[in-house]
């Protein structure tokens, strides 16, 4: 197994448990689990392992054991392979003990943000293993599931990949909307500066045209949206080191690599977060007594 995490893969406790209260409450509503409440004794204690079922990147461990711990505090939740490391078919990721009804309530909760983090995370290391060997880093975007972004930001830091911006409070990014609202770059620029401040700033061009004017001001990286590899490649070569440039738009594993060959710094890619596929994960039963 190998580790594609740091020291930074890490979740604040409060926004772990305020997604894991909210998702229990969601699939409790008021009467609770009717299911495991009517067959299984308040006391009956059991023992269970999260398995994955195919090769993946592990994120997610932190939420799956809160929801666990909201159920039972006494749980003891063993983790035998971190998040941010490879694992293989039959893998078991964690060993849990505690009350049954805790263990079978917590289940679904558990595994639906576990399987889901790790799919994100397996969809990132696919994309940089694609670009391996290149100066082009992946970084995910803001198309992320309501209310999930942090873990799911955290899901592809796991995977090898980098952070775009949060929100829209931690960076800027003049869209071409902007440009259009604002009546022009220049007039987007001149507000910007005046009310933001001395802040970073990156601009969205999708034409060659565009980028030559926005290479006009005081910008410090481009985002080139939607382009083809050939003008992608011209749009490089013209802006020759003087900012950071970024590529977005349609972004596939069959082509992540020709667009990384283009010498872009950074390549965006909203599958990451939009359209990964959940790992197939399960909570297979050790014993009850």
């Amino acid at each position: 197994m190998t580790h594609r995490g740091s020291s930074q893969l890490q979740l604040t406790e409060l926004l772990v448990t305020q997604a894991v209260r909210t998702a229990l409450a969601e699939d409790l509503g008021l009467a609770g689990d009717i299911t495991t409440d009517s067959i299984i004794p308040p006391d009956a204690q059991g023992e269970a392992a999260i398995v994955i079922r195919e090769p993946g990147v592990i994120a997610g461990l932190d939420l799956a054991e809160a929801t666990f711990k909201a159920l039972d505090p006494n749980v003891d939740f063993v983790r035998v392979v971190e998040d941010g490391r490879e694992a293989e078919p039959g893998t078991t990721i964690a060993k849990i003990k505690g009350r049954t009804r805790a263990l079978l309530t917590g289940e679904r909760t558990a595994l639906n943000f576990f399987g889901r983090l790790c799919g994100i995370a397996t969809l990132t290391a696919a994309y940089v293993a694609k670009v391996e060997g290149t100066l082009a880093r992946i970084a995910c975007t803001r198309k992320t599931t309501p209310g999930l972004r942090a873990f799911e930001k955290y899901a592809v830091r796991c995977g090898g990949g980098i952070n775009h911006r949060f929100g829209l409070y931690d960076a800027v990014l003049v869209k071409d909307n902007h440009i259009a609202a604002a009546g022009g770059l220049e007039a987007a620029l001149e507000q910007l500066r005046a009310r933001a401040g001395q802040v970073k700033i990156e601009v969205e061009v999708d034409t060659l045209q565009q980028l030559g004017e926005a290479l006009r001001f005081p910008i410090d990286a481009i985002l080139l949206d939607n382009m083809d590899v050939a003008t992608l490649k011209k749009a490089v070569a013209l802006v020759k080191g003087k900012v950071l440039t970024e590529a977005s738009g349609g972004v596939r594993l069959e082509t992540v690599a020709e667009i990384a060959a283009t010498g872009v710094d950074v390549i965006s890619v909203g599958a990451l977060t939009h359209s990964p596929r959940n790992l197939d994960s399960s909570l297979e039963w050790v014993q009850v007594s």
